[in-house]
């Protein structure tokens, strides 16, 4: 029951993404040996889904490379504005101030990175559009008060879903426990963690009553979807 904000880490074949900076990433890199990211994946720019993107300069370090970052045009230009140092000129007495990155902008059409398939999926966060995505039998859809229709398309065939599941009673732009057990019936995948959830829902009470199948995921949780990719959960 000790949570911090949501993200995750796949290695997805040789491939090692990061979804999302969440304000305690380097507390999660440290906690859970993670020292090498390929790529960041923003699903959107609340606060809580990058404010961690300083420490990316410890990636730099380790791959001697700018770091990639794929996100919506929305997404990128509100990290652009958010940390505005990070896309300055480097000062010459300090030049690794910041972290070293390059914005990839990215629709809703699937695309490779290090020639692995990742699908966006569209979904609804109050009344924001923001992105989920799927990697192989996989997918992650944080932050999201409504599913598409086009998006359950994209949605079928999962190993293993991960699902936003914000707490008992209704939430505006979040799915609370009762909307996301539907959303996960509808699609059926062979497993569904809920992340993203308040300290209301309580780790093993809210266990005890989710159908089989479904439970709360939880900081650290690691597994490996059936085929690829492998997938852990810094934080969530």
């Amino acid at each position: 029951d000790r949570r911090t904000r949501p993200g995750i880490y796949v290695r997805y074949g040789e491939v090692r993404l990061l979804v999302d900076t969440a304000t305690e990433l380097r507390l999660q890199c440290v906690a859970n040996g993670i020292s090498h990211v390929d790529a960041v994946l923003f699903t959107h720019h609340h606060a809580d889904h990058v404010a961690g993107l300083d420490d990316v300069r410890r990636f730099n370090h380790s791959s001697k490379a700018a770091v990639p970052l794929y996100g919506t045009e929305r997404t990128l230009a509100g990290i652009r504005k958010m940390f505005a140092y990070a896309f300055d000129a480097p000062p010459p007495d300090s030049p690794h101030s910041r972290p070293s990155v390059t914005l990839h902008p990215i629709g809703d059409e699937p695309f490779e990175i290090g020639g692995r398939a990742i699908t966006p999926i569209p979904l609804v966060h109050g009344k924001m559009p923001v992105l989920g995505y799927r990697f192989g039998p996989f997918a992650y859809c944080t932050d999201c008060s409504e599913i598409p229709e086009s998006s359950f398309d994209r949605l079928r065939g999962l190993d293993v879903l991960i699902l936003d599941a914000l707490r008992r009673d209704p939430h505006p732009a979040h799915f609370n426990l009762q909307q996301a057990v539907a959303a996960a019936r509808r699609i059926g995948a062979r497993r569904t963690y809920f992340t993203h959830m308040a300290h209301q829902l309580k780790h093993v009470e809210t266990n005890a009553e989710l159908p089989p199948g479904m439970e709360l995921a939880y900081d650290g949780l690691r597994f490996l979807s059936l085929g690829d990719p492998a997938i852990a959960l810094p934080g969530l």
